[in-house]
């Protein structure tokens, strides 16, 4: 696969076969994603793979922390800015409606769209859930290489067939990642990345999700 071919199959998916990833092929892409630029070559990212029993540990962990409602919440960052507007909020408005209208789900069922939520946090059936965090003195240029090399792990799994969904809604419940897995304390997590191979004949994972005209996002000059 080509790198074009593989940015354009690579999409978030929801819902994954019942079929393991071989650990040779995950350490195969990783150590591939290890030539994503960073600044200064400082490779900010940090990252701890699991499935099997820990996963299990994870997912009912928080599938009981859940009912608890936000009292339970303990967000390392906000996931997105309370200024959210214009064709920022609309996107993000736009693809959610889209997802729910896959999978035949009106707006007034409150208790469907909970539960398609949830699915968030049983990482969409996935066999691998793989935890991103960085030292929490990071500044935004070091998110931002985290942010290639993330780029470079979901093409790199594209290649390999596989399929892959970036949750930043994990970082909700970082208390109960931490439970299970042992991250640093100085260490904010980031993200969970569901891994797997994608049911590419599910609904939710075929709903259009538009991009920006490129016009609208680049400007040209000196041409």
């Amino acid at each position: 696969m080509n790198v074009s071919d593989a940015v354009a199959s690579r999409r978030s998916i929801r819902q994954f076969l019942d079929r393991p990833v071989d650990q040779a092929v995950l350490r195969r892409v990783l150590e591939k994603a290890q030539n994503a630029p960073s600044g200064g070559n400082t490779q900010p990212w940090n990252a701890v793979m699991i499935t099997g029993e820990p996963l299990d540990r994870l997912k009912a962990l928080v599938a009981d922390t859940i009912p608890q409602g936000s009292k339970a919440y303990s967000a390392e960052y906000p996931v997105y800015p309370a200024e959210l507007e214009g064709r920022y909020a609309a996107s993000r408005f736009g693809v959610g409606e889209a997802m729910y209208a896959s999978l035949g789900i009106p707006r007034e069922d409150k208790a469907q769209r909970l539960g398609m939520f949830r699915k968030n946090f049983r990482a969409f059936d996935a066999p691998v859930l793989m935890l991103v965090h960085t030292p929490r003195y990071m500044g935004l240029p070091q998110w931002s290489d985290i942010g290639m090399w993330l780029q470079t792990v979901l093409l790199l799994l594209r290649e390999e067939g596989l399929d892959s969904c970036a949750q930043e809604a994990w970082a909700v419940y970082q208390k109960q990642v931490r439970e299970v897995v042992a991250l640093p304390d100085d260490h904010i997590f980031f993200c969970g990345v569901a891994i797997g191979w994608g049911d590419r004949d599910a609904a939710i994972n075929g709903f259009p999700v538009p991009r920006e005209s490129l016009d609208n996002v680049v400007r040209w000059e000196g041409f």
